[in-house]
């Protein structure tokens, strides 16, 4: 893979997603917040691979991948006005086969374009598959971890906004009340992922965003999430309850041990 390819796949996305705008002030609000998040992801994943001391045709395939791993929400958002796949359709799947039917990447060796492609179905899956593929593995890991990153900004910032600032198919239409329950709460505790099916109050929803620190996977990425300081944009949201400074203090505590650690994807 060369520069030159991943040149051509930036100007194919601007042009595919520029179709999606609308006279509608509120869905345009929705598509450029994709745009960006994308831009992002892509920084954040060279920034990985970097780290990871990746040749330039692996650090190539991970920004490609990260180019490519929300390809599916515009279709998504223009059919069902939503970023929810439980409600719509899974945008990992979509994006995947968009890039087929499409064939952007059709010019690269045949187990590029499986990297690629596999790594866009995959992205948002509750847990990585075990696929007995390590190169696979790894980059999925990756464009996971690049994504969570401007996930969480993307939350930190929504919010801290006024509420008619906000693009409307980021939140989930959870209750902003002063309730969290205390199962979400306990995943913190016991360093598991909290899920959607348990999510009752806003609360619910930001203690299982703090959850996502043990789905990372690079050193890079929790160095990252600590110089962002996302953790705390995100706790400084929550009850001041004593409970929740408890489960806070295992996250940050967490995330300062691992901002040390080597990791061994390759």
């Amino acid at each position: 893979m060369q520069s030159s390819d991943l040149d051509f796949f930036k100007a194919w996305f601007a042009g595919y997603s520029q179709t999606f705008h609308a006279d509608d002030s509120e869905d345009n609000k929705n598509i450029d917040l994709k745009v960006y998040h994308t831009s992002l992801v892509c920084e954040n994943a060279a920034l990985i691979a970097g780290s990871e001391q990746l040749d330039d045709d692996n650090s190539l395939i991970a920004e490609t991948a990260a180019l490519f791993h929300d390809v599916g929400r515009f279709a998504q958002y223009s059919k069902y006005k939503t970023f929810r796949d439980s409600i719509s359709v899974n945008h990992g799947r979509l994006g995947a086969e968009i890039l087929r039917e499409r064939e952007i990447i059709a010019h690269l060796p045949a187990f590029e374009q499986d990297l690629i492609i596999n790594t866009v179905q995959f992205h948002n899956t509750f847990e990585v598959p075990e696929f007995g593929d390590r190169q696979k593995v790894f980059f999925l890991r990756l464009i996971r971890d690049a994504d969570k990153l401007d996930i969480w900004r993307i939350f930190a910032e929504y919010y801290e906004s006024p509420e008619e600032d906000r693009a409307s198919a980021v939140g989930l239409g959870l209750p902003d009340l002063p309730e969290y329950s205390k199962t979400v709460l306990s995943c913190l505790h016991k360093k598991t992922l909290a899920t959607l099916s348990g999510l009752r109050t806003l609360n619910d929803f930001k203690l299982m965003q703090l959850s996502w620190v043990f789905d990372l996977n690079f050193r890079q990425s929790f160095r990252l999430l600590e110089e962002r300081h996302l953790i705390q944009q995100i706790a400084s949201t929550l009850p001041p309850t004593d409970e929740i400074a408890q489960a806070l203090a295992v996250v940050e505590e967490f995330v300062s041990e691992k901002s040390g650690l080597e990791t061994n994807w390759k």
